[in-house]
């Protein structure tokens, strides 16, 4: 049900894209500077032998070699990953970083590269939570989150009181930490997009679930320095690799072929 609900979704998000790009710029070899944490999988993880993989990685490659360009790639802490591009320390950054209207007054994106419904993931044998109203009315259930992504704003204010102090979110380095937090116990459940969620449920069979219905849906960009000149190149790019569907299909293959295999 993941599976098709997600493809359905991408396939909507095909038909809503600009005009083909036949013709993209020439970047003429330049080097651009990406970042990403690491710590999202399947968007950006370390793959067997340490190396970075994922969605992102795919794409922003991609990108670059159609622009004739070539990427240098980062790691650096998702707290600091914005103000690093916002800065100028590096040229893009890559973390499944939704748009919305309070980053894009501080840091440019692209185009959305895919949108995402988030859901909760709780544990395969959690019984108790089938959507916002199940899991605000049990007060003894806990949220885990890291701190300053659109998961923890979406348990913050839209299934519990807008309040960002509220004990029963349990706040982590990272994202990956947050869902071993719900695997062990130490919380109930995690706000995940269906990407993430895909994801953990294929990797660890039997440890995760799904529940209830979609809580709302994120468009992912990839963010840029502020009036950085990438961002007509990216976009046009980024359109072209959907017109090809090769966009579609490298989603799919990360969600869910990559997760199979393992």
């Amino acid at each position: 049900m993941i599976r098709n609900a997600f493809l359905a979704g991408t396939a909507m998000a095909l038909l809503a894209t600009s005009a083909f790009a036949q013709d993209l710029p020439n970047l003429e070899g330049r080097v651009i500077h990406a970042v990403t944490e690491n710590a999202y999988y399947p968007l950006n993880f370390a793959g067997p032998d340490g190396q970075g993989i994922g969605l992102e990685y795919d794409v922003i490659n991609e990108v670059a070699k159609r622009l004739n360009a070539k990427v240098e790639w980062n790691l650096t802490a998702w707290d600091v990953m914005i103000e690093s591009v916002r800065t100028g320390q590096f040229d893009i950054g890559a973390d499944g970083i939704t748009i919305t209207a309070e980053r894009e007054e501080q840091i440019d994106f692209t185009d959305p590269f895919i949108t995402v419904e988030q859901y909760f993931l709780v544990r395969a044998d959690e019984t108790r939570i089938d959507g916002p109203e199940s899991f605000a009315e049990h007060e003894d259930l806990l949220f885990a989150a890291q701190a300053g992504t659109s998961s923890f704003y979406t348990a913050v204010y839209d299934v519990l009181d807008g309040d960002e102090a509220n004990p029963r979110i349990k706040t982590f380095d990272s994202f990956g930490a947050a869902v071993q937090a719900v695997k062990a116990g130490d919380a109930d459940a995690i706000i995940a997009d269906q990407a993430a969620s895909a994801g953990y449920i294929g990797a660890d069979p039997g440890a995760f679930k799904q529940a209830g219905e979609a809580i709302k849906s994120d468009p992912f960009g990839f963010i840029l320095t502020p009036g950085s000149d990438l961002v007509e190149p990216f976009n046009a790019a980024l359109d072209q690799l959907r017109e090809e569907g090769w966009l579609d299909e490298k989603i799919n293959y990360w969600f869910f072929e990559y997760a199979e295999a393992q």
